[in-house]
């Protein structure tokens, strides 16, 4: 946890969660702890799916990395408690292309539209395959 957050590294991610055909909320304020005022360089400020990494020095950080801050499991089958099997699928696409392997492996790059996909093989789901990001972003 950092003071306040790192300058040299500053890249932004978004992130799509769906289970069962809906969206699930990305939380703001993961990786952040107001009480103690510090921060991850990791982090959420608000509830749109967009993580901030913001890190003091350069390092490539990972999708499982965020979901620790997140306190939310992420193996190769599952997502918090929802295991594939039993007509479940879980499947993790980055930039609309499914990323065989493990998810939480997958590298933060700017700009990169991650999408974690969980529920029943013959539910259809639009895997977005980018983000409208907010100019100066």
């Amino acid at each position: 946890m950092l003071g306040e957050e790192g300058n040299v590294e500053h890249i932004h991610v978004h992130l799509d969660v769906i289970v069962n055909g809906k969206p699930v909320a990305v939380p703001g304020n993961i990786g952040i702890d107001q009480k103690a005022q510090q921060i991850s360089p990791l982090h959420t400020h608000v509830v749109n799916g967009v993580i901030h990494v913001e890190s003091p020095g350069k390092a490539l950080f990972s999708l499982g990395q965020f979901m620790t801050e997140w306190d939310v499991a992420l193996t190769p089958d599952s997502i918090g408690g929802l295991k594939a099997g039993g007509g479940n699928e879980f499947h993790a696409y980055v930039n609309g292309k499914e990323r065989p392997g493990n998810p939480a492996a997958i590298e933060l790059r700017n700009h990169d539209e991650i999408a974690l996909v969980y529920g029943p093989a013959d539910v259809k789901v639009d895997v977005p395959s980018s983000y409208d990001w907010p100019k100066g972003k």
